[in-house]
């Protein structure tokens, strides 16, 4: 069965050594977030997940949920107690408004509880991360009774959350919706429709279910012009949040899928449901995007989450497994053979996925606390500059962390040979279950095509000159510190096949479209692997001084970054010169042939 362990140490060295954060210490919720009270609080929530959460993966996996006759769900055995607890625990609120509930912790120290969640079990996490970004929307575009009425009961548990967007016959095209909203006299609206793969659009975790439910308003404009957003509850509730009867919305089924098996992926029933207006008529997508940034962001942890967890059961299993003799003669001469790794192929695999764990999680941080910055700070520069780097990293943290959170699963499996392909060491689900992160909340090809075609030209492109400006800076500062030079050397090398690639597609893109659709995930990943690149550059030099001053093993833990840094630097980085070849290919082999052709 695997094994998890919450990654403290690596998040506290970030927190602190790279991030500092308490230079933030101005900002709302900051001051409260002392070392002490962020290791605690953690610490806390990775035991749960070692303990309680890690063991019920398997369960959910293999027993899933259930439809009951009434339409009702139940969830895998075991996860309602584990949610209990995870109430209990206050940490679905950490960083949620304090007026209404929450801690008001940072956002970085949410974004660690969700990946320690979802390292542990994804399908169990997914119930409490849709709560939040319900809350989330809310409280950006909600009246100030929609606030009062649902966001404590959110954010402290009690109720959960979901999005529902997608339907039969249209995706990521939500214009062509078809869900309806007929006004009624009280101010009301009766919504009518079926939405599908609504994660956990039904369970028996919470007491109540908010559904946030897209839809056009009768005679609205076609197209998403004409899209409105609604709060639909499964019971209906008083002002003081009393529970009343039951709303017609309904599950119709559960589907069956590839992965996630412990959430419940529901076809979502609307048969005149209550619903009320949330923000302006016709503007529903705009609310919805608060939600679904968000959520973005959510999953893009997803994939790392899923990569440190697969990581660490491959590292064990490698240094547990015998196979063959190293190359340069026995390591291990008293055992029948040398444990796997330390065969240069097995290392190459699991540096892989470290050397990317730890820059990921560094990129996660620092855009949690850009987020801290864009909606606490009282400066409003310093907030436009945090939103335009969230607006700007948001389609690559979801891209590139989950493309490459399923490649790392892979890879884990492959360390495990044959044993990585049955079902008793877990590997392959981590391997399923890492799959839909890449397909949810905007396919991936979405998400690059929102970076290339909305992103990079907004405001003047003020966004990325920041971005750039941020990295050349960095590169720039480390002056005649040799040690620096194989991480700083390497980036400038790719922030300009960076610069070279945003160029040609500012050239040729304008008056060929289809160039830009053809590189966009090349870029996605090229920026990706730039931005990665950068995170390894601050961690290297934080662990440069950290080393110096030395005690309790320091000087070897952030050896060992530094080795994986380079390794990124070496082995992984070079990849930016492939993709500003297939950029600057532009479109023609890609759309030469007919379309009968396929």
């Amino acid at each position: 069965m695997p094994t998890y362990k919450a990654p403290l140490d690596d998040v506290m060295f970030l927190l602190g050594d790279v991030f500092h954060i308490d230079r933030y210490g101005n900002l709302p919720g900051f001051a409260e977030a002392t070392p002490d009270v962020v290791a605690e609080v953690l610490g806390a929530v990775g035991k749960f997940c070692s303990d309680v959460l890690t063991p019920l993966n398997r369960v959910g996996n293999t027993e899933g949920c259930r439809r009951l006759d009434d339409g009702g769900v139940t969830t895998p055995p075991g996860f309602k107690d584990a949610y209990r607890k995870l109430v209990a625990g206050g940490w679905i609120g950490a960083a949620a408004p304090v007026e209404f509930g929450g801690q008001g912790l940072p956002t970085a120290i949410a974004q660690t509880i969700r990946e320690f969640l979802c390292s542990a079990n994804l399908s169990f996490a997914m119930y409490p991360e849709l709560a939040l970004g319900a809350s989330a929307a809310i409280f950006a575009h909600g009246t100030a009774e929609q606030k009062a009425l649902y966001l404590p009961k959110l954010i402290d548990g009690q109720w959960a959350g979901t999005m529902n967007l997608t339907e039969p016959h249209c995706g990521t095209d939500l214009g062509q919706l078809r869900t309806r909203a007929a006004p009624q006299a009280d101010g009301s609206s009766r919504i009518t429709g079926t939405k599908i793969f609504i994660s956990a659009g039904e369970h028996d975790l919470a007491e109540n279910i908010v559904h946030l439910v897209l839809a056009r308003i009768e005679g609205a404009p076609a197209g998403t012009k004409g899209v409105s957003l609604f709060i639909v509850p499964k019971f209906l509730a008083g002002p003081d949040g009393a529970l009343g009867a039951r709303n017609a919305v309904s599950c119709g089924s559960i589907e069956t899928k590839m992965g996630i098996h412990g959430n419940a992926t529901c076809v979502m029933n609307y048969d005149g449901a209550t619903g009320s207006l949330m923000g302006e008529e016709n503007r529903g997508l705009q609310a919805m995007f608060t939600m679904m940034n968000e959520a973005r962001l959510g999953v893009g942890v997803q994939g790392l989450a899923l990569s440190e967890v697969a990581y660490q059961n491959a590292a064990a299993y490698a240094k547990e497994r015998l196979a063959g003799r190293a190359m340069g003669g026995a390591k291990f001469p008293d055992k029948a053979a040398d444990p796997i790794i330390v065969h240069p192929d097995v290392r190459r695999m699991l540096m892989t996925m470290r050397a990317f764990n730890e820059a990921a999680r560094a990129l996660v941080l620092w855009t949690a606390l850009k987020n801290d910055v864009a909606h606490r700070s009282g400066d409003a520069d310093e907030r436009q500059a945090a939103d335009d780097h969230m607006g700007l990293l948001t389609p690559v943290i979801k891209g590139v962390l989950t493309d490459q959170g399923f490649a790392n699963a892979v890879l884990a499996q492959q360390v495990f040979g044959g044993h990585g392909y049955i079902a008793e060491h877990g590997m392959e689900q981590f391997v399923r279950d890492a799959r839909i992160a890449m397909i949810y909340e905007g396919a991936n090809g979405i998400q690059a095509l929102d970076l290339v075609g909305r992103k990079l030209p907004k405001d003047g492109g003020r966004a990325l000159q920041a971005f750039v400006g941020a990295v050349a800076g960095h590169i720039e500062e480390p002056g005649g510190n040799a040690a620096l030079a194989p991480y700083i050397a390497p980036l400038d090398l790719a922030l300009g096949e960076l610069q070279q690639a945003t160029a040609w597609l500012a050239q040729n893109a304008p008056g060929n479209p289809e160039d830009a659709g053809a590189g966009a995930t090349d870029y996605m990943h090229l920026f990706g692997l730039v931005a990665l690149g950068y995170m390894w550059c601050r961690i290297a030099e934080a662990a440069q001084q950290k080393s110096a001053m030395g005690g309790n093993g320091t000087a070897e833990r952030m050896n060992q970054k530094l080795v994986c840094g380079r390794f990124f630097m070496e082995r992984m980085l070079p990849a930016s010169s492939a993709h500003l070849a297939r950029i600057k290919a532009g479109a023609a082999s890609t759309m030469a042939l007919p379309i009968d052709a396929f």
